[in-house]
C-alpha cells in the first residue's frame, strides 16, 4: 500500500486504490541513479507504510510485481480507482477496467529496470531478467493489440468494457496521455509514432498547448469519475492540463518533430501567453498554471491554478533533456538535441556528479539534431555520450550533422 496526495509536513496522505502511485518510486529511483550513480542507495532500508521494512531495491521490485498482480485477461493493467488521471476514479472499482497509459508507464519502467539489473549483476538476477523480459514483450503486444483502435491508442476501458479515448464514443474520443507515452515508452513503431503525433496535433492542439482529451464530457458519468463533473473544457475535462502537456513536448521531440515541439513548448510559456493577450490568459506571466481552458470552454485560453503545479519541474527538465538534448545516463551525459533548425548554437553549463561541463552545441548546417562530432577538452570522442570526469571543469564542443 502507498498513499495518494502525501503531505510531508503533517505526515498525512489519502488511502486509495490508485494504481500508478507505487510505480513512481522505481521510475524516480532510476532517474536518480542516472544522475548520481549512487547505487549504494538501493541497499538503504526503508519502512513500508503498512508495516515491516525492506531495502529500496526491494521496495521498487515489489511495486512492479504488485502492478503485475493486477492484470486483465487481455494482459493489460487494471485501472482500479484511477491511474495518472485521478479523475478516472470510478472507472475500475470492480477491478475489471483497464488502463492503456498505465501499461505504457509500466513498460517504460520495465525496460529501464532490466538495464539496471543487467548493470548490477546480470548473473545474479538472471531469472528476474528473463521473467521481466517476457512480461515486457507480452505487455507491448497486448497494448498494440487491444489498446490500438486503428487511429490511435485508447485511454482505458470501464468495468463494462466500454473504451474511453475512442472514436466510437460521443465524448472523450481521443486522450493525450496514451499517445505521448506510446512514443515515450517505445511501444509504438515508427509509423504509429508519427500517426499518433499527427492525431494529437489535429484533435488536441489548443491556444495554450495540448488538451488532455477531446471532446469534453458534457454530463456526469458515475462509471468514469469526477472528471466528468468538471465543466467542459475545464481542467482534466478537455482543458490543457499542463502536467500532461509537458509530456507532449517530450514526445514530439522524441519523434523528431522540432517545429511542432517548439510551437507547443511556446504555447505553454506563460510569458508569451501574457504578452499575446493578458486579459484572455488572466494568470501571472511568471509561473506555470496547473491548467488552462480548452476549446469546449467559453473561456478558451484562460489559465488557472498557478503556484500549484509540479509541471514546472517537468517542463524545465524536458527543455534541458529533450530540446537542448543534454540528459544524464549511467555512463555520462547523452547529447541528443531536437530544436528548430533556425537556432545556430546553444550554450549549456551542466554540473554532473563531481564535474562541470561547459557545452556548446553548434548548428552551422541549420539542422534540428543529429550529432556529427564531439570534442571534450580539445579531444574528439566517439559516439554521443560525454564521459564522466571525477573533477574539474571541462569544455565540450558539439557539432550537428546535416
Amino acid at each position: 500500500k502507498v498513499l495518494h496526495w502525501w503531505h510531508p509536513l503533517t505526515d498525512e496522505g489519502l488511502k486509495t486504490e490508485m494504481t500508478d502511485d507505487l510505480l513512481w518510486l522505481p521510475y524516480m529511483v532510476i532517474r536518480y541513479l542516472k544522475e548520481t550513480a549512487d547505487f549504494q542507495l538501493l541497499q538503504h532500508e526503508v519502512p513500508f507504510y503498512d508495516g515491516g521494512k525492506a531495502t529500496l531495491f526491494e521496495h521498487c521490485t515489489k511495486a512492479i510485481d504488485v502492478v503485475f498482480s493486477r492484470f486483465s485477461k487481455r494482459g493489460l493493467p487494471l485501472i482500479g480507482e484511477g491511474d495518472w488521471c485521478d479523475g478516472f476514479n470510478t472507472m475500475g472499482l470492480d477491478w475489471k477496467g483497464e488502463s492503456a497509459w498505465l501499461g505504457m508507464f509500466l513498460y517504460t519502467i520495465l525496460t529501464e529496470w532490466l538495464e539496471l539489473l543487467t548493470r548490477l549483476d546480470a548473473k545474479k538476477y538472471h531469472d528476474v531478467i528473463h521473467l521481466y523480459q517476457k512480461k515486457a514483450l507480452n505487455l507491448k503486444e497486448a497494448l498494440n493489440t487491444y489498446a490500438w483502435n486503428g487511429q490511435w491508442y485508447i485511454a482505458a476501458t470501464k468495468d463494462d468494457g466500454t473504451p474511453i479515448g475512442d472514436p466510437s464514443q460521443e465524448e472523450a474520443k481521443i486522450y493525450l496521455m496514451s499517445q505521448t507515452w506510446a512514443v515515450i515508452s517505445g511501444i509504438a513503431n515508427e509509423e504509429r509514432k508519427q500517426q499518433v503525433m499527427e492525431a494529437i496535433l489535429q484533435h488536441l492542439e489548443a491556444d495554450t498547448g495540448l488538451m488532455l482529451l477531446y471532446p469534453a464530457f458534457t454530463k456526469p458519468d458515475k462509471y468514469v469519475g469526477y472528471i466528468t463533473r468538471y465543466a467542459p473544457g475545464l481542467r482534466e475535462n478537455g482543458g490543457v492540463y499542463t502536467h500532461a502537456a509537458t509530456w507532449g513536448v517530450m514526445a514530439l521531440a522524441m519523434a523528431k518533430r522540432p517545429h511542432d515541439m517548439y510551437r507547443i513548448f511556446s504555447k505553454l510559456n506563460p510569458i508569451l501567453q501574457a504578452h499575446r493577450d493578458a486579459d484572455k490568459y488572466m494568470a501571472e506571466p511568471y509561473v506555470l498554471p496547473g491548467n488552462s481552458d480548452g476549446k469546449d470552454s467559453r473561456y478558451h485560453g484562460r489559465a488557472g491554478w498557478t503556484w500549484y503545479t509540479g509541471s514546472a519541474g517537468w517542463l524545465f527538465t524536458i527543455a534541458h533533456e529533450y530540446i537542448v538534448g543534454v540528459r544524464p545516463d549511467y555512463d555520462g551525459l547523452i547529447i541528443d538535441p531536437c530544436f528548430p533548425p533556425e537556432w545556430d548554437s546553444i550554450k549549456v553549463r551542466r554540473p554532473f556528479r563531481n564535474a562541470v561541463y561547459n557545452i556548446i552545441i553548434q548548428n552551422p548546417k541549420r539542422v534540428c539534431g543529429g550529432v556529427e562530432e564531439i570534442e571534450v577538452d580539445g579531444k574528439r570522442i566517439n559516439g554521443h555520450i560525454i564521459p564522466v570526469f571525477n573533477e574539474g571543469t571541462h569544455e565540450v564542443i558539439v557539432s550537428l550533422k546535416g
